[in-house]
């Protein structure tokens, strides 16, 4: 865990180094870290990755037909030079940046049945430029790069998915709690009879996943309406729905870690709170959330619950303690954002998703869900 990320351990590269890598929803590259050094051994292992102390390393040409799957600088392609690598430059929603040699290398993974498992020709980012807070900033610390798991050819669920099974599920477990428990990450189905992880395979609610041709790489889900206390708020349908020029809707992402509402849902959300909280609120602007209560009296706070009903008739329910977060002694904070509807889109981030196990399935297009099916054996 980092600030607010989820951290997954990744093997890669003959003989295999290992790296943390930010598991990343909303994202399509792979890319780590890189350093160039030959003789690495004033560099902490595990601290980049050492592209020369592999032998399978290998940077695509930039005429190479992969080399268009991703976005780069401006740079002519000289097809005509033998070592004209593909560079790559890839921004995040708040501009920061990776860029380095778009490559190929062996990735060594664990599988279900507690064997491991090569796969090689792993496509991915070799970064030796990394810029701005979400991949550098305190979110980060720690972490040697990010796994993109969303829709796009390039992120490693599509990968992966040709081998395994085009499906992944994941459990985020509360980051919170000392020592925090495993979370774990599964590409693929996992068979009752080989899982070791995953004791059986619970009931799960179904949601379809909507695309949205302006933003590929996204898993979109449809709000119908929200709840607190089971009381249905008059929020307009409209809010929740793409504009024709692709912005709105609602993604889920495993790399923000806030949940950010369009501002018409998110204002009357937080009046609703307002009005059915039962501990005093505390007016302190440095706390940068609009609405935060004094709970100190109370063993076991009691506060209003917040259900979204989704399309297919699914309800997702989470626990208070998935957005009212501790931020001092006896204080709790509504974890949620407002969004500018304008131009954002709504995002369920990672916080509201912990104790969860969702599984993304992209043959079937639809996203399941269930507060079971957690536990570690």
């Amino acid at each position: 865990m980092g600030s607010g990320q989820y951290f997954v351990d990744f093997s890669i590269g003959t003989p295999p180094q290992k790296l943390l890598l930010v598991a990343d929803t909303g994202s399509d590259l792979v890319w780590v870290k890189c350093s160039a050094c030959k003789d690495c051994t004033k560099h902490l292992p595990g601290s980049s990755f050492f592209a020369r102390h592999s032998s399978t390393f290998s940077p695509f040409h930039c005429y190479d037909r992969q080399c268009r799957l991703v976005p780069h600088s401006e740079r002519v392609c000289n097809s005509t030079r033998l070592h004209s690598s593909c560079r790559y430059e890839y921004t995040y929603g708040d501009e920061s940046k990776t860029s380095g040699f778009f490559s190929k290398e062996t990735t060594t993974l664990n599988t279900s049945s507690g064997h491991e498992a090569k796969l090689r020709n792993l496509e991915f980012g070799c970064g030796f430029r990394v810029s701005g807070p979400s991949v550098s900033g305190s979110s980060f610390n720690g972490a040697n790069g990010v796994m993109g798991l969303g829709r796009g050819p390039i992120s490693f669920s599509t990968q992966l998915g040709k081998r395994f099974g085009n499906k992944f599920s994941y459990c985020l477990m509360d980051y919170t709690l000392s020592p925090p428990p495993t979370s774990f990450l599964m590409i693929g189905e996992a068979h009752d009879s080989e899982s070791k992880s995953i004791r059986s395979k619970p009931k799960m609610s179904f949601t379809p996943l909507q695309t949205n041709p302006i933003s590929p790489t996204f898993y979109y889900i449809g709000i119908k309406s929200v709840l607190i206390n089971g009381v249905n708020l008059r929020i307009d349908p409209s809010v929740w729905v793409f504009s024709e020029d692709g912005s709105g809707g609602t993604v889920i992402d495993s790399g923000t870690t806030l949940s950010f509402l369009a501002e018409p849902a998110y204002l009357q959300i937080l009046t609703a709170f307002k009005r059915r909280v039962k501990y005093p609120i505390v007016d302190d602007p440095s706390l940068s959330f609009e609405l935060c209560v004094n709970v100190s009296d109370s063993v076991n706070p009691s506060l209003p619950r917040l259900s979204f009903k989704l399309v297919g008739n699914s309800v997702f329910s989470p626990p208070s303690a998935n957005y009212f977060i501790d931020v001092a002694d006896g204080i709790k904070c509504l974890a949620l954002q407002s969004v500018s509807s304008e131009s954002g889109f709504s995002v369920i981030g990672n916080l509201m998703q912990q104790g969860f196990l969702f599984e993304f399935d992209r043959d079937k297009s639809r996203l399941g869900f269930t507060r079971h099916g957690c536990g570690i054996s």
